[in-house]
């Protein structure tokens, strides 16, 4: 970016000398040690890039990397990073929120960010449950969900985090897994040569207030068999190449066995097709990462940049009305004066 030249970088020079405090086996570490050690990849210098974060236990997050950091106030964290982008488009940024942080307060200001496709990668780490404020019921729990706000069970239906980005119309939307770093690594390095906004939901395990939600998927016995991993031309086949996602009665995507299906009638994913196939894909879980589950990019496609737009329109009209002038933009149009 800029065509600054750097060093070798490591994993050092973006971490920061803060004690990291989550509670111990908090799925945030996982996340962290893998950001940590992505950064370097990018050839930025810390001083270029920028997290932002909202209020959460992902909120900590911008104390532990040693780059720019701004810890907002709730769910602001994608207005505030739209600033930073549009303003500096040399830099780096990324917003790291919660499901809480993100879908609940802050879900106005990320869907816009997504519609406006500003140049930010948000990291929206998924735990299900208000970890901060000690378990309370958050805009991702399940139905039934028992918890401290709602001690007879959730009677609200939770958000699907990939399904509402798709419907904002996102350029890139993804999802991946705290404790896989190769496949975390590899979700994150398509984020970031992706111009424009990329929305990754990242699933977190909270082994305090909400422990096991994601074993089917996090668990190496169980996730062999439930992870349906997305790869881009290639046929939507899984556990163990025992199952597969096809195409059934009335185009519905649903799960058979591959031996039972004919091969045509197998999903071959295409991240640049129809938002259709994504939003589908999305909805392969019908009851949430309890059974089997789609990871991956599940779309991305190209669109024009919010900030590099408005630049555009800047130099047009500079070059059309010559430089501004501030006192006289504040007197034209329709002035008057109170007495």
């Amino acid at each position: 970016m800029g065509g600054e030249t750097v060093g070798t970088l490591t994993k050092k020079d973006f971490a920061t000398s803060n004690e990291v405090r989550w509670c111990p086996g908090c799925g945030d570490y996982a996340i962290l040690a893998t950001v940590q050690s992505f950064l370097p990849e990018l050839g930025i210098p810390p001083h270029r890039i920028v997290f932002v974060s909202g209020i959460g236990c992902s909120g900590r997050f911008t104390y532990y990397v040693d780059t720019y950091g701004v810890h907002g106030i709730h769910g602001r964290a994608p207005a505030i990073a739209t600033g930073i982008a549009t303003a500096r488009p040399d830099l780096s940024v990324w917003v790291v929120t919660g499901d809480g942080d993100a879908l609940s307060i802050g879900g106005n200001h990320l869907i816009h960010a997504l519609r406006r496709n500003v140049n930010i990668k948000i990291l929206m780490f998924n735990n299900q449950i208000y970890g901060l404020t000690k378990g309370q019921y958050s805009p991702t729990s399940e139905e039934g969900k028992v918890t401290k706000s709602t001690p007879f069970g959730s009677v609200d239906h939770p958000f699907n985090p990939i399904a509402l980005a798709l419907g904002a119309e996102a350029t890139f939307v993804a999802r991946s897994i705290d404790n896989d770093r190769q496949h975390l690594t590899e979700v994150l390095r398509r984020a970031a040569a992706h111009r424009g906004a990329a929305f990754i939901e990242i699933y977190q395990n909270c082994n305090v207030f909400n422990d096991g939600a994601f074993d089917m998927l996090r668990e190496k016995e169980h996730a062999v068999h439930n992870q349906i991993r997305l790869r881009h031309g290639e046929p939507i086949i899984f556990d163990e190449g025992r199952r597969c996602v096809s195409v059934g009665e009335n185009g519905r995507l649903v799960i058979t066995e591959v031996a039972n299906t004919l091969r045509d009638r197998i999903v071959v994913h295409d991240e640049r097709g129809r938002p259709s196939l994504a939003f589908a894909l999305a909805h392969t879980a019908g009851h949430g990462p309890t059974e089997p589950t789609c990871i991956g990019v599940f779309r991305e496609v190209q669109r024009p940049v919010y900030g590099e737009a408005i630049a555009a329109q800047i130099k047009l009209a500079t070059e059309r009305l010559g430089p501004g002038d501030l006192a006289k933009l504040l007197r034209s149009g329709d002035t008057w004066s109170v007495s």
